[in-house]
């Protein structure tokens, strides 16, 4: 079961990875126009003072976010993760991290920017997949716990 939600984990993190590098490509200027299929509400989002969090880009943070996510569940996978409460401790706290963050970027989307991104919507679908793949994980943390 832990397998193959680290698996599931891994496999979306790298799929998450791929959206915040094609939203960071675009805020490099390497992409000119995001793909959205909606009027104008993908580039009303990422041109918003919200695009920006303590002053690093958000699709920044999410490569990063992904990578390592992709990083820990992968090696969980591989059986390199080390200690495998460690392991455990550190899926639950990444992916609720994400869940969070991605949490917060949709309530602004929804109740102060009042455009949705698709691309984002993605993300944040992918980021609470993450989340609910993870929870197996608090429970392995709880069953060491217990004598």
């Amino acid at each position: 079961m832990s397998y193959r939600n680290r698996m599931a984990m891994a496999v979306l993190s790298l799929a998450g990875l791929f959206v915040a590098l094609y939203l960071a490509l675009h805020r490099l200027g390497v992409i000119g126009t995001l793909a959205c299929g909606t009027d104008g509400g993908c580039s009303t989002v990422q041109t918003s003072s919200y695009a920006t969090f303590l002053g690093v880009p958000v699709p920044f943070i999410g490569v990063l976010g992904y990578l390592v996510l992709f990083a820990v569940s992968f090696a969980a996978v591989s059986g390199k993760g080390g200690d495998e409460r460690r392991t455990a401790l550190l899926l639950m706290v990444l992916s609720t991290g994400a869940f969070a963050f991605s949490l917060y970027l949709t309530a602004l989307e929804a109740f102060v920017i009042h455009a949705w991104c698709r691309w984002c919507v993605v993300s944040a679908v992918i980021a609470t997949l993450i989340f609910l793949f993870s929870l197996p994980e608090a429970a392995r943390l709880r069953r060491e716990v217990e004598p």
